[in-house]
């Protein structure tokens, strides 16, 4: 299993995103996956806002946003699954922490459960997988008291 997170920013987030990497390690093996490698980049709202832009035609900040490798057939390897990258707006983790009245640690935690469910194939793009994919995110969260 590989998990690599980077810090694209100048904020010191070394405490908070080692935290991060060990939730991603267990909620990996919970979830009985140990051939796997993904990454995490912690971004600002401007880098996160060009990537919205792009990739998605939408011009905005946004808090997350997955690239999932594994929907494209073509890159595939034998021996280890490459799931692909994860983009986390460091500005819109922290002002929703606030919004929400949690930790960031909560936030930043979040963010990163929910796209690792969107590597792993979760959408919300319809009712009924959106209560699927938010309930698999709430029961992740609290099996390791990361809570409101």
């Amino acid at each position: 299993m590989e998990i690599e997170i980077f810090n694209e920013t100048n904020e010191d987030l070394e405490k908070e995103l080692e935290e991060l990497k060990t939730l991603l390690i267990n909620v990996s093996k919970d979830e009985g996956l140990d051939n796997i490698l993904f990454n995490v980049i912690i971004i600002d709202n401007d880098r996160i806002r060009v990537l919205n832009r792009e990739y998605r035609n939408i011009d905005r900040e946004t808090d997350v946003i997955s690239f999932a490798l594994e929907d494209d057939k073509t890159f595939n390897l034998e021996e280890i699954r490459v799931l692909g990258d994860i983009y986390i707006s460091v500005e819109k983790a922290r002002s929703q922490a606030k919004e929400y009245n949690h930790s960031f640690k909560r936030e930043l935690s979040f963010l990163a459960i929910h796209g690792f469910l969107h590597l792993l194939g979760y959408d919300h793009m319809e009712k009924e997988d959106e209560e699927i994919m938010f309930k698999k995110q709430e029961e992740v969260l609290s099996r390791y008291e990361i809570v409101r």
